[in-house]
């Protein structure tokens, strides 16, 4: 996923789980009032800080796997065990995470912090933390669709039912386009360059990024390799745009490109790059 939207993909988490500790809070010590309870503000703040702090400390790991294993019409059936037995661990380290949290806030104020019934207090956890890890699963793959059909997805053409291809299936001359409902076609040659992210790989083409359901490997094996080539495990690029070749002092070097861009190139691939009849002389 491209970087800005993961960062403000970031910030919602933040404000949401920051704006849920301060609510909880609030409505504890008003009902505390209103039963006529004596409760200090700093308890429940604790409680749902530690609880939402934990929850972002282990964000990162649930977003990566929900890149890494998308759900799909064709995938959720098989994943989804893998998907509740991660439930059943997110809980884990959760509420272990929020009672040491817990435990050592509350001896800075003095007090120590009692988590009761340990069996019981797990099985209550995990009905709550199951149906947090559910909402998350659930919001990051909608949202992570809904910015794939804003920006689009490419797909490979599909060999017809009857008669031959129009073109070569191994090694596709065009991607097919999706966006908005819309379909349409790009050259293999109007490709800039190509970025694997997560289990997609992200196609470059005059300034936007249109993931493919592919791997890097498996989709650099059906490019034409005397127009584009690998510079890095994680990018190709398209031989006939480069302008550059920048060597670095530790044998990596930095892919110029003619609009401006600037890629990594790996020092196993840079050699391959400078032997290329379609790449020029690195710059001094």
């Amino acid at each position: 996923m491209h970087r800005r939207v993961r960062t403000i993909e970031w910030l919602a988490w933040v404000v949401a789980l920051s704006a849920s500790v301060l609510g909880n809070t609030a409505i504890r010590v008003i009902d505390a009032a209103s039963n006529g309870e004596v409760l200090v503000a700093w308890r429940p703040l604790i409680n749902e800080g530690s609880s939402a702090l934990l929850v972002l400390v282990l964000l990162p790991a649930v977003l990566w796997a929900c890149d890494r294993w998308p759900l799909h019409a064709d995938t959720w059936r098989k994943r989804l065990p893998a998907y509740l037995l991660a439930s059943v661990l997110w809980s884990l380290l959760h509420v272990l995470g929020m009672v040491l949290l817990r435990k050592f806030a509350y001896g800075l104020m003095g007090e120590v912090y009692d988590y009761g019934n340990w069996p019981r207090q797990l099985v209550y956890e995990y009905i709550k933390d199951g149906r947090t890890f559910a909402l998350i699963v659930t919001i990051a793959h909608t949202y992570h669709w809904f910015v794939r059909r804003r920006q689009g997805e490419a797909s490979l053409l599909d060999a017809p039912d009857e008669g031959p291809p129009v073109e070569p299936v191994d090694r596709p001359e065009r991607f097919l386009i999706r966006k908005l409902g819309k379909e349409f076609l790009v050259a293999a040659a109007d490709i800039e360059w190509l970025q694997a992210s997560g289990n997609y790989v992200n196609l470059r083409v005059r300034g936007h990024d249109y993931p493919l359901r592919s791997t890097i490997g498996g989709i650099e094996a059906r490019l034409d390799p005397a127009c584009f080539a690998r510079i890095h495990r994680s990018y190709i690029v398209n031989l006939d745009l480069i302008a550059s070749i920048e060597p670095l002092d530790t044998g990596d070097a930095r892919i110029h490109l003619k609009d401006g861009t600037v890629l990594p190139c790996s020092r196993s691939h840079r050699e391959a790059i400078r032997g290329s009849a379609c790449a020029i002389h690195p710059r001094a």
